[in-house]
């Protein structure tokens, strides 16, 4: 006796059954008649590049033809263009740094930075009590040699006289010349401050004079400053009718640079002009943390145009032997190499790494891995490099 429950369930199987066989037998026809129309009616694709034992092969029907740009390497020998940055300094011959002569205040500052100076022209005026006492030791220098010159004369004549020793006379002629160098040395020394010795001399001002023409390039005292350090300059007098362009050098391009060899010389502040000029001086120095070494240019500066601190583009010309150069777009990279695509028959190339050297606007020099008359892909080269 069959149940409610069981006849459902042989009906459930059924129409599942019956599910299943319409889907096998009508929908299967159609899905593999589909398929089958659509290999018969799409052709083989035709490959873009092929492998041949290490090699790539461009087939004659592949777009990768028109798409490739291949060209014999060039040789040249045009000199390589090594620049540098630059700055712009005072020549240190035409230099001078102002000390103060005597310590004292600065009571009045006759000049401003930047400004042009002729030689004697007044630059500072110090109240020095040393120079009061400079002129103090020069009196008494002065008064002790009138004493010692009339002391002298009186010995003399009377020794002449025969009234007295000659002990007396060698006396009195020493200790003349004792006053006469202690005077010379008092006088020298205010010669020495920069003023002109003068009997019972008074004054405390010191006048501070330009010894040079030139430009007060630095000024590290004002009015009121005290000047107690005689090594410390109270300012600067740079001749700048001549300056120095200073370049950097590294020094793997040291050899490249010699005295007399032609610079160009660019400044920001003067775009599209050229300086032209050669190397005046190449330091026997490297400079230990930049592994540098200063190379300096003299150039004529009569409009002040070049001013110190400027920062300059310093253009050395190296001459170089024949090369193999290569457009930048035949460098492929390959991880830590770099290899160039070379035609080694027609349309077929083979990978070859090279060692390039330094780099222009357009083009590459190559040290290693390629020769004269060999033909490599100039462009698009990336299609084929897997």
């Amino acid at each position: 006796m069959t149940t409610l429950a069981d006849r459902l369930n042989r009906k459930h199987f059924v129409f599942i059954g019956c599910a299943l066989i319409a889907l096998v037998t009508g929908w299967g026809i159609r899905v593999s008649g589909s398929s089958g129309r659509a290999a018969q009616d799409t052709p083989e694709a035709a490959p873009i590049f092929l492998h041949k034992g290490g090699q790539i092969f461009i087939p004659e029907n592949s777009t990768l033809r028109s798409r490739l740009n291949i060209g014999p390497v060039a040789v040249r020998n045009t000199p390589r263009t090594l620049q540098l940055p630059a700055i712009v300094e005072a020549d240190p011959a035409r230099t001078v740094n102002i000390l103060p002569p005597l310590a004292g205040r600065v009571v009045r500052l006759e000049v401003r930075l930047g400004d042009r100076v002729v030689k004697g022209q007044p630059l500072a005026v110090i109240d020095s009590s040393d120079l009061a006492q400079a002129y103090a030791d020069d009196d008494k220098a002065r008064s002790a040699l009138d004493h010692a010159r009339r002391t002298l004369d009186r010995a003399r004549n009377v020794h002449q006289a025969g009234g007295g020793p000659l002990k007396d006379l060698e006396q009195a002629e020493s200790d003349y010349a004792q006053a006469e160098a202690e005077f010379n040395r008092a006088e020298a020394r205010l010669r020495g401050v920069g003023v002109e010795p003068k009997p019972h001399g008074k004054g405390r001002l010191l006048t501070v004079v330009a010894p040079v023409s030139g430009t007060i390039t630095t000024l590290t005292t004002a009015s009121g400053a005290f000047a107690n350090d005689a090594t410390a300059s109270l300012m600067t007098i740079s001749n700048l009718d001549s300056v120095w362009v200073t370049a950097m050098v590294p020094e793997n391009d040291l050899a490249q640079v010699t005295g007399g060899q032609s610079v160009e010389v660019s400044l920001s502040a003067y775009p599209g002009e050229t300086f032209h000029g050669r190397v005046s001086f190449v330091s026997n120095v490297v400079e230990p943390d930049t592994r540098r070494t200063k190379v300096r240019i003299a150039f004529a500066n009569p409009q002040q145009r070049l001013k110190p601190n400027m920062f300059a583009t310093a253009s050395f010309k190296i001459p170089q032997k024949s090369a193999i150069y290569v457009p930048n777009s035949a460098l492929l990279m390959d991880n830590d190499s770099t290899t160039v695509l070379v035609e080694v028959a027609p349309w077929t190339f083979a990978k070859r790494q090279v060692s390039p050297g330094y780099g222009e606007a357009d083009s590459t020099r190559i040290d290693q891995g390629l020769a004269q008359g060999e033909r490599v892909v100039v462009k698009g080269g990336v299609l084929l490099h897997d």
